[in-house]
């Protein structure tokens, strides 16, 4: 199994499962970002659920849930502290990785250039071209 790099420091999956976590501590990731609120889907692990299996691996974790289509500049301050302040590699995930990937480059805005955060965005199969207007 392989996450989908964004950067050396950041990458992002889908709904990660006790085996994911597992792997990921593996594999070095330090931390991870919840994105994926509770309820989203029947059977999904919670986020307290998911905390405490990353935490008995030694994975600091976040919890900042964000409904699709909810998006507001909270959700990107979080992200931006969360990636400023948590040890890295970081693991972000939430139901594809698509939001995990879309807060990354709005916390980047200013840090990178809009073409490059849709460029490594795409590398790691996540099309952002249509966010490249709020990168800038």
């Amino acid at each position: 199994m392989s996450f989908n790099t964004v950067t050396a420091d950041f990458s992002a999956y889908g709904q990660v499962s006790q085996a994911d976590l597992q792997t990921a501590a593996d594999q070095g990731f330090k931390s991870l970002i919840i994105n994926r609120p509770d309820g989203e889907e029947p059977g999904q692990p919670t986020a307290a659920e998911t905390t405490a299996a990353a935490e008995a691996l030694g994975m600091q974790v976040r919890f900042i849930p964000l409904v699709a289509g909810q998006l507001t500049p909270d959700h990107v301050a979080q992200t931006r502290a969360a990636l400023d302040e948590m040890p890295g590699p970081i693991l972000a995930h939430c139901r594809s990785g698509m939001r995990s990937t879309t807060l990354w480059a709005l916390a980047n805005k200013g840090v990178m250039s809009a073409d490059e955060l849709v460029e490594l965005a795409a590398k790691a199969g996540y099309d952002l071209s249509g966010l490249r207007p709020n990168l800038g």
